[in-house]
């Protein structure tokens, strides 16, 4: 049976209420939302399996739950996961089924948990996945009491905290479903859908749908699959029979036209929804329900990528499973809102960095436009280093993925694939990232010669394993993803590219992504005539974006990274990145502007300042230029603007400080030495010599009261909703103090919960457990959660000295 499921999946048609959770059910099939009224338990334990066990005293919890972002941060911990506690963790639940469950096949699925999770029902042990990322089903049928009390148990092992280059948080951090189905079920990941013809005209889908027969009866069964367009009216339908043997696995073939088809595009994301269907003596016995979308895309070694045969530049950027505050266990309106804030920059593409992620991200991809490239692993069968005292500090632990993947990599990869494959946002699939890090682990020869601008340690190193097994191990893994997918090329983020030529690695792959290695691509262009190029993890300074821009042949740029995030941190008390160009909460940097003044269409201008020697011409300072007109009298301050406009005019206090060209601006970057001044600080854009964009700072007095808004009026009380609220320190105008450090609490009365609190410090060590947080740059940003219950919810926000701010929904 096929579970891959979305929200509207489950929500839209009839929705009651079960032991706190909502079910959707149909004919066919029932799926519940799993999430509520576990218990949990911090360590490790005796008997947790066991039915017989007493949990009375474990915590209660709500999925998704990560319980490393609950601390508390310290140094005994490893820079590379943030510096925050890992171990073990149980969970279990005790529920019943709902009758009509009681006489069908019952699954229990997991879209993840990190990590080395095991899974009892009722005492019974189901297995085990050690992959923290990837999605797992079990079945429960045979263990099941069909009219009484069931209790599920859950261990997370997470004891090899260092485990990571980055933060993954702890335990069971994405959704569960349980799921009913009759004994003739379509698989799980059963329908697959693709795309063989698209043009203006006409499109052809071709939809493969496999189904078991768990019973020990032949069956005929008609699959009957629809396209609805977003209308919900019907565009295409087509059915066929096939006839089951008893427990055995088949599939139908079936073909689907649809004329002048609406495409997929970044601009224009249409979607149609595909349902299928299955039939017996008819009565239908199970269906699937999908979002899927019509567009044609390949990329050329000559001219770069071209969806539905328009030419365009990836414009990309990298992000992580976590959120600050909410560690990885992060609600879909947090994805939505920071996709929408890249969006705004120009981006159009996102890398999923180095791990498949959450079931509903991808469907946020879909929805917005925005293209995927899906990744599944960040090492092969040896480990890689994880700093434990700070990035390149100190002695590196090795623990990692590694340890399983000789085992489990090639289920984990095409789970990947399988779950993904029907998304039309992604374009494509990677099988690794930075595994040739030069003697990280492996090494060659060649180390001795030419530019490996990364390298672990100098040159070759005859004592680490040989990089020919770069080559070897990338043919398998392209085999294992064209064993399951052909209609995306396959990729690899090569970290030592001069090192790989010689294993044979590239020569593996579809197209090559170089990370960080720009300046090789004309030189490999011409060397290598035939390899399609680009760059699959890139820095923020202007020269890595014209390597695309200005050559046709290279298609991407993924930057490093489009949002900060815990883990990979320098020494303590830092404990999250801050490559990012927006924040942990989501707050924009001076970077984002920069690169929206690059990638943006829309008119935009942007200045901030910074106290600068007059004579100073280092414009890369001006990626940090705050947002902030607050100095002493007489100050030399450095004014640096990013725009996309053709000029730009500097005013302070009203009076003109000229004007600046952008074609004349050295690296993209327009600059004004001035004299400090209190007031106000103008900079207007032109465009053909009319005004089209503008920004202003006004110096800020202290601070004088709070201004939070919420993103949200109300809550919806038939399912789970977030409201995200940005709290503001501000003076008596309502300028924001943006040197602000207000001690900030946050209570929240009724049915609503406060679910965290980030601010983006990188290194803030609070509590983010606790409804108390001080202001960075004068913000907060904190997150509500409803209950699904009805009536008010008072948000109550308070800071010494400062008149409460409430806020109800």
């Amino acid at each position: 049976m096929n579970i891959v499921i979305t929200h509207k999946h489950i929500y839209l048609l009839l929705l009651i209420l079960f032991t706190g959770n909502s079910v959707f059910t149909q004919q066919g099939r029932q799926t519940i939302l799993f999430n509520d009224n576990w218990k949990f338990y911090k360590g490790d334990t005796t008997n947790a399996d066991k039915v017989s066990f007493n949990d009375k005293d474990w915590r209660p919890v709500n999925l998704p739950h990560d319980w490393s972002i609950e601390g508390p941060f310290s140094d005994q911990w490893a820079s590379a996961t943030a510096y925050l506690p890992a171990g073990i963790g149980w969970y279990r639940k005790t529920f019943e089924l709902l009758p009509a469950m009681r006489t069908r096949k019952v699954y229990i699925y997991f879209d993840g948990v990190y990590k080395n999770s095991e899974v009892w029902i009722n005492g019974n042990y189901l297995g085990k996945r050690p992959n923290g990322f990837t999605p797992f089903r079990y079945e429960l049928t045979k263990y099941l009491h069909p009219a009484g009390k069931n209790i599920i148990a859950v261990k997370a092992d997470h004891t090899e905290f260092a485990d990571s280059r980055w933060y993954t948080g702890s335990g069971i951090y994405r959704n569960v479903y349980l799921i009913a189905a009759n004994e003739l079920n379509i698989d799980l990941w059963g329908v697959s859908f693709s795309t063989p013809s698209v043009t203006d005209e006409k499109a052809t889908a071709n939809i493969v749908v496999s189904l078991t027969n768990h019973s020990n009866i032949a069956a005929a069964v008609q699959v009957k699959c629809t396209l609805l367009n977003k209308e919900g009216k019907s565009v295409s339908a087509a059915e066929q029979t096939i006839r089951t043997t008893a427990g055995k696995s088949l599939a139908a073939n079936i073909n689907l036209s649809v004329i002048k088809p609406a495409r997929w595009s970044v601009a224009h994301p249409e979607l149609y929804t595909l349902t299928t269907e299955i039939y017996q003596g008819g009565k239908k016995i199970d269906d699937d329900e999908q979002q899927v979308g019509f567009r044609s895309f390949r990329f050329d070694k000559d001219k770069g990528f071209f969806l539905n045969e328009e030419n365009i530049k990836i414009k990309g950027v990298c992000i992580h499973d976590d959120a600050g505050a909410l560690g990885v266990a992060v609600p879909e309106e947090v994805w939505e809102r920071r996709l929408t804030i890249l969006k705004e920059a120009g981006c159009n593409s996102v890398r999923m960095s180095h791990n498949p992620h959450a079931d509903y991200l991808y469907n946020l991809c879909d929805r917005m436009g925005l293209l995927v490239m899906d990744e599944a692993f960040d090492e092969w069968e040896l480990g890689k280093n994880k700093w434990i005292k700070g990035w390149n500090v100190g002695t590196p632990g090795q623990d990692g993925y590694h340890e399983y993947f000789k085992e489990w990599g090639d289920r984990d990869l095409a789970d990947m694939v399988l779950r993904d494959r029907n998304h039309p946002s992604i374009i494509l699939w990677s099988i690794g990232n930075e595994i040739d890090y030069p003697n990280d682990p492996y090494s060659h020869e060649v180390l001795n010669t030419g530019n490996n601008p990364q390298i672990y340690g100098k040159g070759y190193l005859p004592n680490h394993p040989p990089a020919s097994r770069l080559g070897e191990i990338a043919k398998h893994l392209v085999q294992v993803v064209k064993k399951n997918d052909t209609t995306r090329p396959v990729t690899a983020a090569l970290a030592g590219v001069v090192m790989s030529n010689e294993a044979g690695y590239p020569e593996a792959l579809d197209i090559v992504g170089y990370n960080y290695q720009e300046f090789r691509y004309a030189d490999d262009h011409k060397k290598y005539p035939d390899r399609i190029i680009y760059g699959s993890e890139n820095g923020l300074n202007l020269d890595a974006w014209t390597a695309v821009s200005d050559n046709e042949y290279i298609s991407a740029q993924y930057l490093w990274t489009g949002i900060d995030y815990l883990g990979e941190a320098r020494q303590w008390p830092s404990r999250s990145s801050e490559a990012g160009l927006i924040d942990l909460a989501g707050f924009k940097k001076p970077g984002f502007y920069f690169r929206q003044s690059l990638w943006s269409d829309q008119p935009m201008i942007y200045i901030g300042t910074s106290v600068i020697a007059v004579n100073s011409n280092n414009r890369r300072s001006g990626r940090n230029a705050a947002p902030v007109w607050n100095y002493a009298q007489g100050d030399s301050v450095r004014v640096t603007c990013f725009t996309n406009c053709d000029e730009a005019e500097l005013f302070l206090n009203g009076q003109s400080l000229g004007k600046r060209t952008l074609a004349g601006a050295k690296d993209k970057t327009l600059l004004w030495n001035i004299t400090y001044q209190p007031g106000e600080l103008i900079v207007k854009g032109y465009k053909k010599g009319d005004e089209v964009s503008h920004c202003a700072l006004k110096t800020a007095d202290e601070h004088y009261a709070i201004k939070a808004t919420s993103d949200k009026s109300s809550f919806d009380k038939s399912k789970k909703q977030l409201a995200q609220i940005e709290i503001n320190i501000v003076d008596k105008n309502g300028t924001l103090v943006y040197k602000a450090e207000n001690d900030i609490t946050v209570s929240v009365e009724g049915p609503a919960t406060l679910l965290g609190i980030e601010s983006g410090s990188a290194v803030s060590h609070e509590d983010y457990t606790s409804n108390k947080h001080k202001t960075w740059h004068g913000k907060l940003l904190a997150y509500v959660q409803s209950t699904q219950k009805p009536g008010p919810v008072r948000i109550r926000i308070s800071s010494p000295g400062l008149k409460d701010q409430l806020i109800e929904l």
